[in-house]
């Protein structure tokens, strides 16, 4: 892994990958071709556009691969997430006190340009945040989990990299799908 390379302008998002990945990947981005290739590779945009659906395909997530972890309060679109320079998800746990007992609630809020995305980002970035229900690091058995839910798991987490990397080498355009 050549960090150097990676580091170069517009490349954030993919730094710590192999320079013979980055050597296939640049040409794509130079000439704005990447969109082009996830379009193909992913033309179909998922049917989850509220924060209703949002929680329901969130929840039988979790039901379907992590039915001990705590259940969730609340699952939204946050259109004040800033992606290309913040985050694609955030998890929160918020502590209330009720009465004499300490209450915990599970939050997790999707940045909202994911609504018109590939089926398959939104799955990448939802057992992304559900993973961290139960593992808090970026580790071993946090990647594990992550597979566990979604075997194509790091294939989605590269290819949804290159379609933020190349959002940030030409903002202008469009988007998925």
């Amino acid at each position: 892994m050549n960090a150097p390379a990676a580091a170069a302008p517009g490349l954030r998002f993919l730094a710590g990958y192999p320079d013979e990945l980055l050597a296939q990947v640049r040409p794509l981005l130079a000439e704005g071709r990447a969109l082009a290739h996830l379009r193909a590779r992913y033309p179909d945009a998922h049917e989850v556009r509220t924060d209703a659906a949002l929680y329901d395909y969130t929840v039988a997530l979790k039901n379907r691969h992590m039915r001990n972890a705590a259940p969730l309060a609340k699952v939204v679109y946050d259109n004040r997430l800033d992606v290309v320079a913040n985050a694609l998800g955030t998890h929160t746990t918020i502590a209330r006190v009720q009465g004499n007992r300490l209450k915990a609630k599970r939050e997790i809020r999707v940045a909202g340009v994911f609504r018109d995305a590939p089926a398959e980002f939104l799955k990448m970035i939802v057992v992304h945040e559900l993973a961290h229900l139960k593992e808090r690091a970026h580790d071993k058995a946090f990647y594990a989990l992550c597979t566990h839910m979604a075997p194509d798991y790091h294939q989605l987490e590269f290819d949804l990299r290159l379609y933020l990397t190349q959002l940030a080498w030409a903002p202008s355009l469009t988007s998925l799908p």
